[in-house]
């Protein structure tokens, strides 16, 4: 065999560092933060930035899991290797891959389905056809190449970014001025009564779903360079970055206008922007709409890598693990992820089908700790992994999180 033909059959590993944050920020911060904001600050009033770090902190656990499992194990799958390398179980492997695939693949539809309107601003065309030439065009992009990809990805994410520093600009002189006023005592919840803590725990479980993204890092693992180091770097820098952006974010919301009128608005930050600079914050609507798009860029590059990965492992038809030589992608299963969220969006309602996305990923997060508690129990101490490790009590805390927001996720819709 000529020398380089085997790697030509293997995914690329060409993500450097930074590259890999960016793109971990740009599946975490997305659209939803424009609005999530003002829903945090409607339900725990003043005290909304303590419900944003509760909830950092709630995914932390979860994090910290991933981080260490994805030291163990780098491979595409991610959280399905996770899975069966705990139990060893590989038809739960599969339902845990196939369950990160369906939430990708639906959030994709519900996305596309969603932007169409957008893209006939531009480009006067039926639905049917937007819908192909939306999801042709960001199928063109995945395919591309994966630092190809991720570098579109990465771009799309700094504006994003750039949309929060607006506000952060404009907002500085009300973070300088805390100290100041001796208001950091209300930020974190000193001296907050009991009658207040029920409104704070529920704009947790809102802001829980800020931070969700961290996650798909795991399924580009081979394609991540030094993988071992960098993917926990990346999840941990990751979640940094957007919890101290998004505390930034909701402290400077709630000194400008009153949680009452932030928790109506369906546009809170270009609201407090507006309150702030008296001036226009279309520039915030459109950096809001480019990160709508980002979000599907990044799912069916997820998805295709999920996909890939359980081909990769013998558990799907050898197919969907083909490599094309020339950009080193899965092309059948970008074609596959791609096909089936364009048959959604054209031919499907899948409004109430994405709203159980929640549900899958917080019973995935689950399996996933309990995975990493099992490894860690029933490892000896000459088996145990040089690369990055956390506590046992760090993967059943977040078992326990998952586990306790699905119940109440559960609850709620009952």
């Amino acid at each position: 065999m000529p020398e380089g033909t085997e790697d030509r059959h293997r995914l690329k590993r060409s993500l450097s560092l930074p590259l890999t944050v960016l793109y971990g920020v740009g599946v975490t911060v997305g659209a939803g933060i424009y609005v999530l904001v003002g829903k945090v600050a409607g339900a725990a009033g003043l005290y909304a930035p303590l419900a944003f770090l509760l909830a950092a902190l709630l995914a932390g656990f979860t994090a910290c899991s991933y981080a260490e499992l994805s030291s163990r194990f780098p491979k595409s799958a991610g959280e399905a290797v996770y899975v069966f390398e705990g139990f060893k179980r590989p038809w739960l492997s599969l339902a845990v891959g196939f369950g990160v695939l369906s939430t990708g693949t639906l959030s994709s539809a519900v996305i596309i389905a969603g932007y169409v309107g957008y893209l006939r601003l531009i480009v006067d065309l039926p639905d049917f056809a937007a819908v192909t030439l939306l999801t042709l065009v960001l199928a063109g992009i995945v395919i591309w190449g994966i630092r190809e990809s991720v570098a579109v990805a990465s771009l799309i994410t700094l504006i994003e970014l750039s949309g929060l520093l607006m506000v952060v600009w404009a907002g500085s002189g009300t973070l300088f001025e805390l100290p100041a006023q001796g208001a950091l005592s209300s930020l974190w919840g000193a001296g907050a009564s009991s009658l207040v803590w029920p409104g704070i725990w529920a704009g947790a479980l809102l802001a829980f779903y800020a931070f969700i993204g961290f996650e798909d890092l795991a399924n580009v693992a081979e394609e991540v360079r030094d993988p071992a180091r960098n993917l926990p770097r990346a999840i941990a820098l990751t979640l940094l970055v957007t919890a101290v952006f998004y505390f930034s974010i909701v402290v400077i919301a709630i000194r400008t206008l009153s949680p009452e009128t932030l928790g109506q608005s369906e546009a809170p930050l270009a609201d407090v922007f507006m309150a702030l600079t008296g001036s226009d914050a279309r520039l915030l609507g459109l950096i809001a709409v480019l990160a709508v798009l980002n979000g599907v860029l990044i799912q069916l590059i997820m998805g295709s890598r999920m996909l890939y990965g359980l081909a990769d492992q013998k558990w799907l038809p050898g197919p969907f693990n083909y490599i094309w030589p020339r950009t080193q992608t899965p092309v059948i299963a970008i074609a596959a992820v791609a096909g089936a969220a364009w048959l959604l969006a054209v031919f499907f309602s899948v409004e109430n089908l994405a709203a159980s996305t929640s549900y899958v990923t917080l019973a995935v997060f689950a399996l996933v700790n309990a995975a990493l508690v099992r490894l860690k129990l029933v490892q000896s101490a000459s088996a145990k992994p040089d690369g990055f490790t956390v506590p046992l009590w760090v993967p059943v805390a977040g078992a326990a999180a998952s586990l306790g927001l699905l119940l109440i996720n559960a609850a709620q819709a009952l």
